[in-house]
Parts: C-alpha cells; sequence; structure tokens
C-alpha cells in the first residue's frame, strides 16, 4: 500500500549504532517517509545504574516524545526495549502515534507460539520483554509458557569490545538453552546477527527480532493514521 502523503516517523534511540540499522529498513520499508533519529544514550545508562526504568527517566522519554511531536512526527517509534514501558504512558498523552521496538514482536509470538523463550543480557531488558509478552498473550485470550535466559556475562563482554565472547555466549545459550522451544524472541536488537552466524539447521527454533517488525509496524500506524485524517 503505497502513502499518498510524505509522512515523517521519529525514531527514538539509546544507542547511536542502532540509527543505520533503523535508517536502512525504514528506506526499505518506508521510503516514502521522512525519517530521523533521535538518541540518549543517558537513558539506557540510568536505568541500567538504577537497575530499573525509574519515574525520571519514564518523563524523560515522554520529553523525548514531545519534542519529536513539535519537530513534526507523525509518529514514534521507540527503539529500546529497557525504556519501552514508557511508551504506554506515552500513548495516553500524545495525539500521534507511539510504539515500542518489541510490540510487534511479542504479538507475533503470542499468536504463534505456546512456549517461548526470551533471550537477553540485561535483566533491565529481559523483565519488560517479558511483561509485555505476558500482556500481549492476556489481551489475546492465549495462555503462554515463557522460558527466560539472561546472559549477564554477556554484556560487559560487548562493553569491553570483546564481541566474540558476547556472540559466544549468546550462541551457547540458544543452542543448548532454548532450542527445541515454539519460538525464541530476542529482546534486544542486536543478537540478530548472532543467530545469523549459526549453521543451516542448528536452531530446531523459529527465532523473532523486533526492528524489521517494529518498523513495519510503523509503517502501519502511520497509513491507518493518515486514514483517519482524511476521513475527518
Amino acid at each position: 500500500m503505497s502513502i499518498e502523503s510524505t509522512p515523517t516517523l521519529a525514531l527514538i534511540h539509546t544507542s547511536p549504532t542502532l540509527a543505520p540499522l533503523f535508517g536502512a529498513l525504514c528506506l526499505r520499508h518506508i521510503p516514502e517517509a521522512k525519517v530521523f533519529h533521535m538518541v540518549d544514550e543517558s537513558l539506557i545508562q540510568d536505568t541500567v545504574r538504577a537497575g530499573s526504568l525509574r519515574k525520571q527517566t519514564i518523563r524523560r522519554v515522554i520529553d523525548q516524545i514531545a519534542s519529536a511531536e513539535a519537530a513534526g512526527a507523525d509518529a514514534v517509534l521507540v527503539t529500546c526495549s529497557s525504556i519501552g514501558p514508557g511508551v504506554a504512558l506515552a500513548r495516553q498523552i500524545f495525539d500521534i502515534p507511539v510504539t515500542r521496538i518489541d510490540d510487534a514482536m511479542a504479538e507475533k509470538a503470542v499468536q504463534e507460539a505456546c512456549t517461548i523463550g526470551v533471550l537477553a543480557t540485561l535483566r533491565t531488558t529481559l523483565d519488560p520483554t517479558t511483561a509485555l509478552i505476558r500482556e500481549k498473550a492476556a489481551e489475546a485470550g492465549r495462555t503462554v509458557e515463557l522460558v527466560e535466559c539472561l546472559c549477564e556475562k554477556a554484556f560487559p563482554a560487548v562493553l569491553a569490545g570483546d564481541t566474540e565472547t558476547h556472540d559466544s555466549i549468546l550462541r551457547e545459550a540458544l543452542i543448548n538453552k532454548l532450542n527445541g522451544l515454539d519460538v525464541i524472541v530476542l529482546a534486544q536488537a542486536s543478537m540478530a546477527r548472532v543467530v545469523a552466524t549459526l549453521p543451516p539447521g542448528t536452531l530446531r527454533s523459529p527465532v523473532l527480532s523486533s526492528p524489521e517488525l517494529a518498523v513495519l509496524r510503523a509503517r502501519q500506524m502511520m497509513i491507518s493514521a493518515q486514514v483517519m485524517r482524511s476521513s475527518a
């Protein structure tokens, strides 16, 4: 479906490394749209340091979304799972559609699976992701079993620049702890490249990653918003 006018999508990141990935996905799936990126690494740094998403940080996420709207955004995609819970509040405040990176992925997981593995390297990412999946399951009237897998040693490794150790820890978890479940959900966007390094047939479980599904959801939101405006 084509987008008749030129909508604007704002993406709010907590890491500058995500901007090129999402820029490419937007170019592929929403080539007609204008896209701009907002990056604030301190949002995730504060959340990791506190061990949870603080109210103060949620207020700052809301401020970021307000800035995006003021800059002309027709829709906002928040690309960090750890600050995702702030999106629920934002939806009550703003007229423009706002989505979080793992919304579409969580919905797809509960639609397709009964046993869902969730892989993360941070507790502050694992907890919001599992909470979202349970929320989506309840909304869909589905009963799901979650198998959580937290690879805490992988995060400090990647911070130190040791991507080999990070990737090795995740590969071991995928193969030996989550393999064979109905579906495996990657709680962090960066994990998709690790799955791509596994030989074909290594995993018996399908794997869901959030970035592409999130961009497709953002496209859907903008089309729906445009239809509503044109019919008003």
